[in-house]
């Protein structure tokens, strides 16, 4: 079967790869583009593990394929802050300990960013809503909750 090739966007740079046909935008980014922040928990869109934006739009990335990436904007965890500059929410995150063994993180954090995009001043049900779909086996919850919500708050105070 002949790879194909794919033009896309990758956290704002133009990015080109050759996949098969068959693989995971999950697999691209991790085996062909070497971003390994974005984890797979279960291959199945079940854990949020996953989790990046195609043009703006979260998703499971173990879902979508590598294909189908052509001409869309794909933002994952390595463009969210920098090694000199962490983002508030990974500031957040450090801050109220909601992260341990790091698997759920990558995504909870895209995810996080989605909707305080989408919804700058969620009410804690909205974000435990919005979350729902990022298993932690770690944490619990209160602590990416509580981390989450400061992280609107200083979001929206910055604005």
């Amino acid at each position: 079967m002949a790879k194909v090739h794919v033009s896309t966007s990758v956290n704002g740079e133009p990015t080109e790869f050759l996949c098969e046909p068959h693989d995971t935008l999950l697999d691209v980014l991790r085996n062909e583009l070497n971003m390994t922040g974005t984890k797979e928990g279960c291959g199945s869109g079940d854990c949020g593990a996953c989790s990046v934006t195609v043009n703006d739009r979260l998703v499971c990335s173990c879902l979508v394929l590598g294909a189908e990436a052509e001409g869309k904007e794909i933002g994952t965890v390595e463009g969210i802050g920098n090694n000199d500059s962490l983002h508030v929410i990974q500031e957040k995150f450090l801050e109220h300990a909601a992260l341990q063994c790091g698997i759920c993180t990558p995504g909870l954090i895209v995810s996080t960013k989605a909707l305080l995009e989408e919804n700058p001043s969620p009410t804690e049900e909205e974000a435990r809503y919005y979350l729902a779909g990022n298993l932690c086996r770690c944490t619990g919850y209160d602590k990416i909750i509580r981390a989450v919500m400061d992280a609107a708050e200083s979001m929206r105070g910055a604005a």
